[in-house]
């Protein structure tokens, strides 16, 4: 019988990867929590209908990519394929936006969509996902464009661009949408079957296709800004000049959109050089109308998602983290006699916060030594008949090649 593999386009993190995941996780709590963010876990599973009605029944999520399926008690339920509407139903449902702030929430975790495999996405995929609520202003918008390059730039990451645009409000997209329609309809024959069927369903889409053929037709279609209502003007003016004061370099983009219904006013995303036509590392914006779409308050909101498969494969394509952090002791036992010292030893090192590694077998001072430098410890503690006789270890640093003898009764020492 063959032996059984992962699913296909849900991988295995592996323990070298796994440092790497733990350091960008690391960051990413850091960073939320210097700007207040507090986290909330919301399931990976929920009802349906609150994707079909967050996202837009015709999008292609909900359409092509989504895990739905019916439960025992005939309820649809779904794998979660993005974190905000489950971090919009339980702000609502738990009352979170109450209090008079705004609410600022964070979720790490498991994403689901049934894509085409590819580099850097998979039907498994993880996110970092912030969120500002019930602060209409422009000043969150900055506020959560700066988290975003503060988190991506503190990691490291060369080439990154911040781009920026305005989707427009209720009041002024419905002309933008029109015009937009009207320019495609003439060239419906040269867009791709995806875009056709947008054409009538989320036009705006089409500016965001990634094929050749529909690129050229939307490069000169209608932009964003000439139709702008005067409030949208004034609060992504803000927008601009609070990312200037700050220094933070960025970039406006007319063509930018995002690919779900729920956005409205600014957008952005975080790109990389190293990644191709598929540049972006991270992405967001504002979506005032979804939680009162979602069945509660009338409640703004702002926020991004950050890929983090592609957050790894940037760093370790770049080296730009450091390797595996090894454990700071190596406990080497050299005669079967020192495995109980060696053993109470390791103990009372790792009581203490030390991590220590050891292979719980005697062996030979020479392969011990290996499998000290295998290990990536900084430094060995050498336990034999001599060091029994004499009552202290032989503590070998692992850099230096220097040598210490240490009491073995005396943890506190090392």
């Amino acid at each position: 019988m063959p032996a059984l593999t992962a699913i296909r386009g849900f991988k295995d993190i592996l323990p070298k990867e796994a440092d790497l995941w733990r350091l960008v996780e690391e960051k990413a709590r850091e960073v939320v929590r210097r700007f207040d963010f507090s986290e909330l876990r919301p399931p990976v599973m929920e009802r349906a209908e609150l994707f079909q009605r967050s996202l837009g029944a015709t999008t292609d999520i909900v359409e092509k990519e989504m895990y739905t399926m019916e439960d025992r008690g005939g309820d649809l339920i779904t794998l979660r394929p993005e974190a905000t509407a489950g971090l919009v139903r339980a702000l609502i449902e738990h009352n979170l936006h109450e209090g008079g702030r705004a609410t600022k929430l964070f979720c790490l975790g498991p994403m689901f969509r049934y894509e085409r495999p590819q580099k850097g996405r998979l039907r498994q995929f993880h996110q970092l996902d912030v969120e500002i609520f019930s602060d209409p202003g422009p000043h969150s918008d900055a506020e959560i464009i700066v988290l975003l390059h503060s988190f991506l730039s503190e990691l490291g990451l060369p080439n990154l661009s911040i781009v920026i645009n305005s989707l427009g409000c209720p009041e002024c997209r419905p002309a933008y949408r029109k015009s937009l329609v009207d320019f495609l309809t003439g060239r419906l024959g040269s867009l791709c079957p995806d875009c056709q069927r947008r054409l009538g369903q989320n036009p705006l889409r089409i500016l965001d296709c990634k094929v050749g053929s529909c690129q050229e037709q939307v490069k000169d279609a209608p932009a964003f800004p000439a139709f702008w209502c005067q409030d949208c003007q004034d609060h992504f003016k803000v927008v601009r000049e609070s990312l200037e004061a700050q220094g933070l370099p960025f970039s406006l983009d007319e063509r930018l959109v995002r690919g779900l219904d729920y956005y409205t006013r600014t957008a952005f995303e975080a790109r990389s050089g190293d990644l191709g036509s598929q540049s972006a590392v991270a992405g967001g914006g504002r979506y005032d109308g979804l939680c009162k779409e979602l069945g509660g308050p009338d409640i703004p909101a702002i926020g991004f998602a950050a890929g983090l498969e592609r957050l790894i494969m940037l760093m370790a394509a770049q080296d730009s983290a450091a390797g595996r952090a090894g454990p700071d002791y190596y406990v080497a036992i050299l005669a079967p006699e020192a495995l109980g010292p060696a053993f109470r030893l390791a103990q009372a090192l790792r009581s203490r916060g030390l991590s220590v590694a050891a292979d719980w077998e005697a062996g030979g001072l020479k392969s011990r030594l290996k499998r000290a430098d295998k290990a990536g410890a900084a430094k060995a503690i050498m336990i034999g008949p001599d060091e029994l006789a004499s009552g202290l270890a032989t503590v070998r640093d692992l850099t230096t090649k220097g040598q210490a003898g240490l009491p073995l009764d005396k943890p506190e020492l090392f």
